[in-house]
């Protein structure tokens, strides 16, 4: 007999998760399983999906060693009820358990079936965050706006990170301003570690190319971690070899080198192979050594403890119907280039190129580049953010939403956002060496060889007046087109009106 089925997803790969520390391991059984719903809900990449599955399998080696009893479910296994809660009640009526134990999970349509199960689910909460869902709630009770500095610096305060006392180190919290150079091709860089996979990795690679293949994304090279110790190596790795210039150039573009500084860790956080405050602990200790400047030590620490927590806390609070918000009304489908179709942007070519290959791109190239575009295309957002969703290895709708509907598309009127992140080519052309290989001319305003992101950029203005021409925040930008003259202002809105009829006809930009 069985007292508990314990229920663990696959972005719960922690053993100290609380779901286990409930539990008991000489009555409890553990259940983990490779569903269909899970798998098909988006159309995944199929490195993502690869990821997941092959690091839940390797988990179950590790809770059988630590003396759990675990029945796992692959995808192929022909008595699949292919849903999560599904697979728990199948093995709860099998061994005789009244109850369903888990740890609460992230995204809004699991929380919601697990309401409806016909054996009671009991729900704890995820210790894996520092700040707790009330705790959240509780900070933005009453305020006037949800903005994340506020929040990130009671995350300092609470986690005691870069802090002197109770000053932040080097007297300012934020040292986002020295964190925006460009780059230049560095012809030893190292990039992230890549694994080779294992007998358990392959079968799953053999099992995803068949049933995933035709999802959008290269499965091969799989080149990812999926085990804790792979996990920690390529922590380690960063920290050695590019915490030091991470902040400095996180904003960087480069077309020879897709990672630059960044970590890449964000997947193996996400799945729980990683604890993101031991890793932020580990960051400061190298600040404390002089191994690393500030400016990189605190823009990490940002990202984990203040950005990603922050984003789950307005995801939950916001509820489930966050994903629908579109209070710009925009409704254009999203164009085929997303999917790889045939684009002369190089700076979206290469972006959705390197999605393709790699299942990843960093917060510039989501924000600035595709999330930019987008927004400036009048894309239906709830595609957008389908598309982010499915495409990234490290996608989970918890951080991803808030990220796409609110910060990338200002669907959410600005809930996160003071304004809407859009820019013209000349951010791009500042921050990456993409215009220099491209079919359009960043200094070209309107005529042959304009850059749609410039035309674009103006009509975006143009056409959301009424809400954005008194936002503090964006009155320069009024001013420059004010300024303009009324021929040069009518050949602007007419040229970007031709690019998207052909979004709108999926024709190439």
């Amino acid at each position: 007999m069985v007292s508990r089925v314990v229920l663990i997803l696959g972005d719960q790969l922690s053993p100290d998760i609380s779901s286990l520390k409930d539990a008991d391991r000489d009555t409890d059984l553990v259940v983990m399983a490779e569903v269909c719903a899970e798998a098909e809900y988006v159309a995944h990449h199929p490195k993502k999906i690869a990821l997941i599955f092959a690091a839940m399998r390797h988990f179950v080696i590790e809770l059988r060693d630590l003396g759990w009893r675990v029945a796992y479910t692959k995808l192929d296994d022909p008595d699949n009820t292919h849903s999560l809660y599904g697979e728990a009640r199948r093995y709860a009526q099998t061994h005789g358990a009244d109850e369903i134990v888990m740890t609460q999970a992230g995204e809004w349509r699991l929380r919601l079936e697990a309401e409806e199960s016909a054996i009671p689910i009991r729900q704890l909460p995820d210790h894996r965050f520092i700040a707790a869902e009330p705790e959240f709630a509780l900070w933005a009770q009453g305020r006037k706006a949800l903005r994340m500095e506020y929040f990130y610096r009671d995350m300092r305060r609470k986690t005691g990170l870069l802090m002197d006392g109770d000053a932040p180190c080097g007297g300012k919290w934020n040292f986002d301003h020295d964190n925006r150079k460009p780059a230049q091709v560095d012809l030893f860089a190292k990039g992230p570690p890549q694994f080779e996979p294992d007998d358990i990795t392959k079968d799953v690679l053999e099992l995803v190319a068949a049933r995933f293949g035709k999802n959008f994304g290269d499965l091969h090279p799989f080149w990812l971690a999926v085990t804790r110790a792979d996990a920690r190596a390529a922590q380690a790795h960063f920290l050695d070899h590019h915490l030091a210039d991470f902040g400095t150039y996180q904003d960087a573009m480069l077309e020879a080198d897709k990672f630059l500084h960044h970590a890449v860790l964000s997947p193996y956080i996400n799945i729980g192979l990683l604890d993101p405050l031991e890793l932020c602990r580990e960051v400061e200790k190298r600040y404390r050594a002089g191994d690393v400047p500030l400016n990189s030590a605190e823009g990490f620490i940002r990202q984990i403890i203040g950005w990603r927590e922050y984003v789950r806390g307005l995801y939950i609070l916001e509820g489930p119907d966050y994903t629908h918000r579109n209070v710009l009304d925009h409704h254009r489908p999203l164009p085929p280039l997303y999917w790889g179709a045939e684009t002369k942007m190089n700076c979206m070519s290469r972006a959705v190129e390197q999605t393709r290959t790699d299942a990843y791109a960093h917060h510039i190239q989501r924000l600035m580049v595709t999330g930019n575009f987008a927004l400036l295309a009048g894309v239906a957002p709830y595609e957008v953010h389908e598309w982010y969703l499915a495409v990234y290895a490290d996608a989970f709708e918890w951080v991803e939403a808030p990220n796409t509907v609110g910060m990338s598309q200002f669907a959410d009127g600005g809930i996160i956002a003071s304004k809407p992140y859009i820019s013209s080519g000349n951010y791009i052309n500042k921050m990456s060496d993409y215009c220099k290989g491209c079919h359009y001319k960043v200094a070209t305003k309107t005529g042959e060889g304009a850059c749609p992101f410039n035309l674009l950029y103006w009509h975006f203005l143009d056409r959301h007046r009424d809400r954005f021409a008194r936002n503090p925040r964006m009155a320069q930008m009024y001013r420059t087109w004010d300024r303009m003259d009324d021929d040069k202002c009518a050949t602007v809105l007419r040229e970007a009106e031709v690019v998207l009829e052909r979004l709108s006809r999926g024709a190439p930009v």
